[in-house]
């Protein structure tokens, strides 16, 4: 009988989590270095960083202790927890200017919803391609081609081939995200996630349940199509595990940016609302994350809530953002660090740098304070202008397509209007969206547009 590799899954395997869960224990202040010793000194290695799953597979008996030292660590207290609650009425009272209930909620134009979209869809392709390369990387490859600060879609015309050896774009984005390869919007789950949103809004209401949300990715989401945190937690659904502890059981992705890209939707259906839209945001992330990585989507939605209901200036959505998020936590501190890192500097790439120093060492690529930090710098440079916050998002590295998505978003909601976008952005979108959400394969984005447009009008 020939014998036959193993499935190297990533993202799910014990002994793949370990070391992202001593990383996240470090970061929350728990000591783990006992736990870590065992580890070690039985043979366990790192986080693996880019791929998600380390080679070769483990042995049983390195499995089966991969699995006990995750129980362990869960228990762990961490110090930060007071400041950093996951409770939605503990969060409330951690924040002194929530903002209260809009005494005449203004209503949010289909146009300027058709621009969201078309913000986050553009803004998505744009980092696409440099998902996963490092910062040098993707300077090198922009400016190779002449295009920096970034200004227009990457591309590999007149990239020396040397230089496309050593930083290679990412390959299974290559071929749909390139300025020479682009015919519509591929899939994506910076794309995907929205439309399960709107898919759980059209089946529930904004009284939906965290449970609702989790029998909807059961029959909508495909397993192959949800990554870190949201694998985590889908697996443990399949198991029986139930809402919020799928977040907890074994999830060293918990404070990772899954949730904060799947808040679009409840900030654009929330007009003038951010109250409103960081609490549906929360029903929805609690699934997946707790403490920053729950903030990350209740941010998210506050400040598009903001923007949908007319709010001119991105500055004051940053600072609506701000007032749900408890402001001695980490992500409120990233977020204060962005704003002020793009304040003080002039040049966008030492802002960059100067993120890139502070968390480069500690956190992954996809953690969600990073990103918060990077996004929240980004927006507040380009001050509006929808060009340079997909780009400056993108041009940050880290979780590239999904910054350039939120950047797109908030900037597409302050253009008001489809034709407001530069036509080199929209264009090549073809009005036609790939995913593999049943009932949306190449759905357009003025539909998209139209069926937001009725769940924001919906009482």
């Amino acid at each position: 009988m020939n014998a036959h590799p193993p499935v190297r899954l990533t993202w799910v395997q014990p002994e793949d989590l370990v070391g992202h869960e001593l990383r996240q224990a470090a970061q929350d202040g728990r000591d783990a270095r006992e736990i870590a010793e065992r580890w070690y000194a039985a043979g366990g290695g790192p986080a693996p960083d880019r791929a998600g799953a380390s080679e070769p597979p483990a042995p049983p008996r390195l499995r089966a202790l991969a699995g006990e030292l995750l129980d362990e660590l869960a228990v762990l207290e961490s110090p930060l927890a007071a400041d950093e609650p996951t409770d939605l009425d503990a969060i409330v009272a951690a924040c002194p200017h929530w903002p209260g209930p809009p005494e005449a909620a203004p209503t949010v134009g289909r146009d300027r919803l058709h621009a969201a979209w078309l913000g986050r869809a553009a803004g998505c392709l744009l980092g696409k391609p440099v998902e996963k390369l490092p910062l040098d990387g993707i300077r090198a490859l922009a400016r190779a081609a002449g295009d920096w600060p970034l200004s227009t879609w990457f591309t590999a015309r007149g990239v020396p081939a040397g230089l496309l050896a050593a930083h290679p774009w990412n390959r299974r984005s290559a071929s749909t995200s390139l300025a020479e390869n682009i015919d519509g919007m591929p899939e994506d789950d910076d794309l995907n996630h929205p439309l399960l949103t709107l898919l759980l809004l059209q089946r529930h209401g904004r009284s939906f349940t965290t449970a609702d949300l989790a029998r909807l990715w059961l029959d909508a989401l495909p397993a192959g199509r949800a990554f870190t945190a949201e694998r985590i937690a889908y697996g443990n659904l399949l198991a029986g595990v139930e809402p919020p502890r799928t977040a907890r059981l074994r999830n060293p992705f918990r404070e990772w940016i899954g949730a904060q890209i799947r808040a679009d939707v409840h900030g654009w259906t929330h007009p003038g609302d951010p109250a409103g839209a960081a609490a549906q945001a929360h029903r929805d992330a609690v699934l997946t994350h707790t403490g920053n990585g729950v903030y990350g989507a209740m941010f998210t939605a506050a400040a598009l809530a903001v923007a949908a209901g007319g709010e001119s200036d991105v500055h004051g959505c940053l600072a609506a953002g701000l007032r749900v998020v408890p402001p001695r936590s980490r992500y409120a501190r990233a977020i204060r660090l962005g704003v002020g890192t793009a304040r003080t500097e002039r040049e966008f790439d030492t802002v960059v740098d100067r993120l890139h120093a502070v968390y480069d060492a500690t956190h992954h690529w996809v953690h969600v304070l990073p990103n918060a930090a990077l996004l929240a710098a980004a927006l507040t440079h380009a001050d509006g202008d929808f060009t340079r916050s997909i780009g400056d998002a993108v041009s940050g590295g880290w979780d590239t397509d999904s910054n350039g998505a939120t950047a797109g978003s908030l900037a597409g909601l302050l253009a008001g209007r489809p034709d407001a976008l530069p036509e080199r952005w929209t264009a090549p979108l073809k009005n036609r969206l790939a995913t593999s959400v049943p009932g949306f394969d190449r759905v357009g984005f003025d539909t998209l547009a139209a069926l937001t447009h009725q769940e924001a009008l919906r009482p």
